[in-house]
């Protein structure tokens, strides 16, 4: 028994340090996109003040609609209506735009959750986290992860798809199989322990090209 517990605590500690590498990858593509942001904002001040010196307005007022319509198409922050959940989600988004993956999102939740956001963004994390590893498998054409979440009847309703490489997987017990080797699978057992103590309901399905994982949440 203490060596099984020995072994338990040793995956744990592999699972725990990629979540930190994992986290500090998110957070440093974050500054990377502020820094350039910064560097483009100075072009853009550089540009105008020099069609204001030649007094061309119809140059500038052309240039802000550009730049109008250039935030526009940029501008994919998901706002959920729940700072946590914003925050996780944005930060995942962030992290696969990095890696060149597309991502599609629609996320509402117009309501005060009973889920403790600790819970939610561990299993959101984890989905995107999954998500991500199995994108990279493909090519960047088809890297695409699709997140819908909103609130059905009483229950959080959080569906995630991702397109994956090769035939459909093979299921053992609740969960699939995992490709990722020693140390992996933490994620996904941590996803159904939570959904379990919350009398939730997950469902895993695998079809030749994608996986989907659906949740529901009671919120009463």
């Amino acid at each position: 028994m203490r060596l099984f517990w020995k072994k338990a605590d040793k995956k744990l500690a592999v699972y725990q340090q990629e979540l930190i590498e994992t986290h500090y990858q998110e957070v440093d593509n974050m500054y990377r996109q502020i820094r350039g942001w910064r560097h483009d904002y100075r072009n853009h001040i550089q540009t105008m003040k020099a069609y204001a010196a030649a007094e061309d307005w119809d140059a500038i007022r052309h240039y802000l609609d550009l730049l109008d319509e250039d935030l526009t198409t940029v501008d994919t922050v998901i706002k959920t209506g729940n700072a946590m959940t914003d925050a996780i989600l944005n930060s995942k988004i962030s992290l696969a735009k990095s890696k060149n993956i597309q991502v599609i999102a629609d996320a509402d939740i117009p309501v005060k959750l009973k889920s403790s956001e600790i819970d939610l963004c561990c299993i959101i994390g984890n989905l995107f986290d999954n998500a991500i590893e199995a994108s990279m498998e493909l090519p960047e054409e088809k890297r695409i992860i699709r997140l819908y979440m909103d609130m059905k009847s009483t229950q959080l309703y959080i569906s995630f798809t991702n397109f994956t490489a090769g035939k459909k997987l093979k299921k053992q017990g609740n969960l699939f199989k995992s490709t990722k080797g020693e140390g992996h699978g933490f994620g996904l057992i941590r996803i159904d322990e939570i959904v379990e103590r919350l009398d939730g309901y997950i469902s895993r399905n695998s079809e030749d090209g994608a996986f989907t994982t659906e949740i529901l949440l009671p919120q009463i």
